[in-house]
């Protein structure tokens, strides 16, 4: 008994069918309501500087994970974990560059807030990250 060899258009089909395929599991999925993570963009803090200052808190976050935190006053690295609209973000090490109390108390508020969130979603051009206190992040237009 003798099988009969599918006709060559049909594997040429389905070859194109299982390129097609691959190419589609390949690309980035962004979520069903928006754009997806920006990766690689600074992100600055929606809100205005403390008084005596011009800074702004700001954060970017790698594909891979590596994260850059400005606060009030401290700056450091963390390692950023992101799975479709799910977030976890832990400083790694961090330094004070020798603040007034009251705004190294701003940070350490601040940083608790984001290590705490769980979530982010697009809010319009805002990023929010979802926690006990969401925080709201507008990339630079850099």
């Amino acid at each position: 008994m003798r099988f009969r060899q599918p006709a060559r258009s049909h594997r040429h089909a389905f070859v194109i069918l299982a390129a097609l395929l691959s190419l589609f599991a390949a690309l980035p999925q962004a979520s069903a309501s928006g754009p997806g993570f920006p990766f690689d963009h600074e992100l600055r803090f929606d809100g205005n500087p403390v008084r005596g200052s011009k800074r702004v808190p700001g954060l970017q976050i790698t594909a891979s994970g590596a994260a850059e935190i400005d606060l009030w006053c401290a700056s450091g690295k963390g390692h950023a974990v992101i799975i479709e609209d799910q977030i976890t973000i832990v400083p790694l090490s961090m330094q004070d560059n020798q603040c007034p109390a009251d705004r190294l108390r701003m940070d350490e508020d601040l940083l608790n807030n984001l290590t705490a969130v769980t979530k982010w979603r697009w809010d319009g051009q805002l990023l929010v990250l979802i926690g006990p206190k969401p925080l709201r992040f507008r990339p630079t237009s850099n």
